[in-house]
């Protein structure tokens, strides 16, 4: 049985104009694009580094300008870029107080991207940061260490490593019928040692709910 490619992060860009209300709508994509990635983990900390990128835009550069995400990965990171064509305001890092009302904003970036920086270009500046996923690769997963027996168990159904992910409808059917060889065949393991497979299925469905809950 043939299995699929790894899950597919292709870098993608969004071009926006740098006012307040174009924030939620950058972060509900964010959002999207990272739960598509299977990223959850890293949700909220991609959307407040994407607020900060892009409120920092709006007041050093200006309301109206025209700007550009791009969110990549860089590793086992995921790379956040806001380009504008700004070369002159470029952000800093302040130890603002606990009651300034301005100046945290890459300080909080900072608390929560394992590195952050901006590069100039001829025509632009970036302001970018990376935050850590966990993944045990680019194109891997976060499932942790269950996930990652399974895994290991799929090699001897035919499917190599870094070919796991369903990157379709179809795609993601083949790798169901994996998962379910596996289940019959660990339940005609249970039944040739005499054990009740049932309830084995039974205790095992509620194990896996009191874990995803």
């Amino acid at each position: 049985m043939d299995c699929i490619a790894g899950v597919s992060r292709k870098p993608w860009s969004l071009p926006f104009t740098a006012e307040p209300q174009e924030v939620a709508a950058l972060r509900r994509n964010m959002r999207l694009h990272l739960g598509l990635w299977g990223l959850h983990g890293v949700i909220d900390a991609a959307q407040l580094c994407v607020s900060e990128l892009v409120s920092n835009v709006i007041s050093h550069v200006g309301t109206g300008t025209p700007a550009t995400l791009v969110v990549s990965m860089s590793g086992t990171r995921v790379r956040i870029e806001v380009h504008d064509s700004d070369t002159r305001a470029l952000p800093v890092f302040l130890d603002a107080g606990l009651d300034a009302e301005s100046g945290r904003g890459m300080a909080l970036v900072s608390a929560v991207a394992d590195r952050w920086g901006v590069q100039l270009q001829a025509d632009r500046k970036v302001t970018w940061c990376e935050l850590p996923t966990g993944l045990p690769s680019a194109e891997g997963h976060s499932g942790g260490a269950r996930v990652n027996r399974v895994e290991a168990l799929f090699r001897g159904y035919g499917c190599e490593p870094g070919r796991l992910w369903p990157t379709g409808v179809g795609a993601a059917a083949v790798v169901e019928e994996v998962a379910i060889d596996v289940i019959v065949d660990v339940l005609h393991w249970l039944r040739v040692h005499g054990r009740d497979s049932d309830e084995a299925l039974d205790r095992a469905q509620v194990l896996f709910e009191a874990e995803v809950e």
